[in-house]
């Protein structure tokens, strides 16, 4: 059984931590439950940081001359400069994260989809855009798991930000140890996981790893950490992961039955229409990994890129994207 480093999450305080919305509701997220035995979560609502209180009237963000501004149009009240220091200040504070889940849409911590107001007044038009300290996030910790509650209901999306989450906690680990053979082998055992996100980068993390020119560990690892964040950058296609599935295969193909080999190849066709997530293929082959003890299969964390109780197939429907 695969163990799992225990990823550290900045997560909106308002999924389920406290009643720190503006009309003092909390939002309970069966995703953020399910989640807690597995990360150690650090909560945190930017607007009560910077002393708006609960409840609060509501903050939006307007367009201004200057950019965009963060206001309360009840009261008048301009906390951009406030909001901003915060930001700054708790985000340069931060070490060891591997992720972070915000709330949706919030002119705070959204991280996209944010209401840009053109005026304060009510019934003033609006265009999207990031919110004040969820902006910020996405620009500072890119190669990090980032998402919000909203998004996440998409299972293609949360395979996405698990698989992320875990594998950056597990990169910081090795990082940790700082050694080349440290290095080479989270190269070795998520060899088929890189393959399926992004080849090209696959290709020149191993190289990186090969390390010809005996450059530093610290060199190489800068420069690893680099291209991982790029091979993550979106999740896999559907055909990448059909691709490393079928090269799976072929490792016991000859001591499954016809009849087997159908009933998996079924499930990949279910997978390319979007009938059934990852998951299901997936413990079709760590299935047959466990029962003809193919080792080599076995360490590689494509097949269990998190843990498996977070594996479910719920799913909005809303934003599928190949």
């Amino acid at each position: 059984m695969r163990s799992f480093s225990k990823p550290n999450v900045v997560i909106s305080k308002c999924l389920g931590f406290a009643r720190c919305r503006w009309n003092g509701a909390v939002i309970p997220d069966d995703f953020v439950e399910i989640l807690k035995p597995h990360v150690t979560y650090l909560p945190v609502c930017p607007e009560v940081e910077i002393g708006l209180g609960v409840p609060r009237y509501p903050i939006r963000i307007v367009a201004a001359g200057q950019g965009p501004q963060l206001i309360q149009p009840s009261t008048g009240k301009d906390v951009t400069q406030k909001m901003r220091r915060f930001t700054d200040t708790f985000l340069g504070s931060l070490a060891d994260i591997d992720g972070f889940l915000l709330k949706y849409r919030s002119p705070s911590c959204g991280m996209k989809g944010v209401k840009i107001y053109a005026g304060p007044e009510k019934g003033a038009a609006s265009t999207p855009g990031p919110g004040f300290f969820g902006g910020p996030v996405v620009e500072r910790f890119s190669p990090l798991a980032i998402e919000d509650e909203g998004r996440l209901r998409n299972f293609r999306l949360r395979e996405h930000f698990l698989t992320k989450l875990f594998l950056m906690a597990n990169f910081r680990k090795v990082q940790g140890a700082g050694t080349m053979r440290a290095l080479v082998q989270f190269q070795a055992h998520n060899k088929l996981l890189l393959m399926a996100y992004n080849q090209k980068e696959l290709k020149t993390l191993g190289r990186l790893v090969a390390n010809p020119e005996r450059r530093p560990p610290a060199e190489v690892f800068e420069q690893y950490a680099a291209h991982l964040a790029r091979a993550l950058i979106r999740p896999p296609r559907y055909v990448s992961n059909i691709n490393v599935l079928m090269h799976a295969l072929g490792f016991f193909s000859k001591e499954l039955s016809t009849r087997e080999k159908a009933f998996f190849l079924d499930a990949l066709e279910r997978y390319r229409n979007e009938k059934v997530p990852l998951s299901v293929p997936l413990n079709l082959a760590r299935a047959w990994v466990v029962r003809f003890d193919q080792e080599y299969l076995a360490r590689q964390t494509f097949f269990l890129p998190y843990p498996e109780a977070l594996m479910e197939i719920t799913d909005s429907g809303k934003g599928r994207k190949r």
